[in-house]
């Protein structure tokens, strides 16, 4: 039985915590898969190499149907995080950008499980408008606000070029967007009311660059490389 929303929202639960809730709905399912029906903090724990408190206190933070001895009803507890989520319910999202980054996330089917449909692309490459993505279509940037009006459209996605996000990114608010998710290696300005969450994959890849690098630093000055 989920948590009631006067008792807890998004506003309450840690970032760290949200970002640990995918990781844990992955492991319900693949134990639901297994046959499974109970499943207790500390083997979840366990199986994911966490601290067994630090899951308990998500857990208990996202759903009230823990109980002792027996765990959590894995269905149960997976109808709770999909809920608080989100992923129960479906988000249609336009895509703005339809180059291989662009087609890559557009053809992505396991959005659908975390209640996100990609229902359209825009581009302003007359080549690509016309045409289709898995079916569905790119249309000319010019038709972007009618269409996330029409269907009140909430969800943004942009994976153009760093010089044209923040043209792209005003367009769509100006359309009735309220959250934006960007790929462009760029830092947006947008309204306070827009929630923004940006996917730098050149910040990405220099942090693991770099530790690698330490990594085979230390491995090549270490004793046992000497021997």
């Amino acid at each position: 039985m989920a948590v009631s929303d006067s008792k807890v929202s998004l506003n309450t639960v840690s970032r760290p915590t949200l970002e640990r809730l995918p990781g844990y709905l992955s492991h319900l399912k693949a134990c639901r898969e297994k046959g499974l029906s109970n499943i207790s903090a500390t083997s979840m724990a366990e199986s994911l190499k966490l601290n067994h408190v630090q899951v308990r206190k998500d857990l208990s933070s996202i759903s009230s149907g823990g109980r002792p001895r027996t765990g959590y009803v894995i269905e149960e507890l997976i109808e709770d995080i999909n809920c608080f989520l989100g992923y129960d319910k479906v988000n249609e999202a336009v895509l703005v950008g339809a180059g291989q980054l662009g087609r890559a996330l557009f053809s992505y089917s396991g959005f659908a499980e975390y209640g996100l449909e990609i229902v359209a692309a825009f581009d302003i490459d007359k080549e690509k408008i016309g045409g289709e993505i898995k079916g569905k279509p790119v249309f000319p940037l010019e038709k972007l606000g009618d269409l996330c009006r029409r269907r009140n459209i909430h969800i943004g996605i942009i994976t153009v070029p760093m010089d044209q996000a923040q043209q792209v990114s005003d367009l769509l608010v100006d359309s009735g967007i309220l959250a934006i998710w960007n790929f462009a290696p760029t830092h947006l300005q947008v309204p306070e009311r827009i929630i923004l969450q940006s996917e730098n994959m050149a910040a990405s890849l220099a942090l693991l660059s770099k530790r690698l690098n330490e990594k085979l630093h230390a491995a090549a000055t270490s004793p046992d490389a000497a021997k």
